[in-house]
This record gives structure tokens, sequence and C-alpha cells, in this order.
């Protein structure tokens, strides 16, 4: 259910983006933490501000109340998804490739079950950072953007 959810938000929001060209829609989930988060990331070159957020958020809102095929109560969120974001969709990997990531493992891969590297290339199945270091996604848990203090 909530896959279907992320996914017409996700059309929602696209065509509120074709008029904001610069605005770029990063991802959208549905979650139930306490309560029902409905949450979408945004991002644009040189990052976005409040108004971005607000503008968006008003948009989208009016039309989830018209089409109301959300069942439950939740809340809406637009945000920008962090210096830190975690990266799950092909799109992520093509926009961040060259940057410098950080890559969870569920268990040991090569002794180490932390890496991190420029991802060079991600195809869905395999991982590659710099080095020609390549690890099957399957043993993937969590690819992040490094942060360098």
């Amino acid at each position: 259910m909530s896959a279907k959810i992320e996914e017409r938000v996700e059309e929602i929001v696209r065509g509120l983006l074709t008029t904001v060209p610069e605005l770029e829609l990063v991802d959208v989930e549905y979650v139930r933490e306490r309560d029902y988060y409905l949450r979408v990331y945004i991002d644009k070159e040189g990052g976005i501000d409040i108004d971005d957020c607000q503008a968006l958020s008003e948009r989208l809102e009016a039309i989830l109340d018209r089409e109301d095929f959300i069942p439950d109560t939740y809340i809406l969120e637009v945000s920008s998804p962090g210096i830190d974001r975690v990266l799950r969709k092909p799109r992520d990997f093509e926009r961040e490739r060259g940057k410098q990531v950080d890559v969870t493992l569920y268990a040991p891969f090569d002794g180490k079950k932390q890496w991190t590297g420029a991802l060079t290339d991600c195809d869905g199945k395999i991982l590659t950072l710099d080095g020609g270091i390549q690890i099957p996604m399957e043993q993937v848990s969590q690819i992040r953007l490094h942060i360098d203090f």
C-alpha cells in the first residue's frame, strides 16, 4: 500500500515541478513512525530554502486533499534530503557519480563491513567504487553521501 501511495505522490510532484524546472524531486516516502508521515524530498543547485518547501507543500496539499487517496491520517513534510542523503534510486547514483560515498554492508565483503570511496557506477546489481572495487548490491545495507568534516 505505501509503495502505491509513494508512486502516486511522486507522479503528482513531478507534474507540479514541471512549472519549477530548477527543483528536482529526490525521493518520496510514506512511513509509519508514531504517526504516518508523507515525506517529499526536493533539491536544486545551491540548495533549497523554506520558500521552496512551503510553495510545493501548499500546492501538493491541495491536490492530496482533492484526490483523497491516502486512507490514513498523515503529516506532510517537504524538505531537503540533507547533506548525508541516502542513495536509493538509479537517478540518485547518476546524480552523485564521482562523489564520495559511505557504504554499509550487511556482512563483511573483502574483510570490511564499511567502505568509503568515489562512486563510479551502479547498475542495480553491482556498486562500483574508485579503484575498481565492485560490491554486489544484495550485500549493501545503505549508501550515503560522505561528509568530510
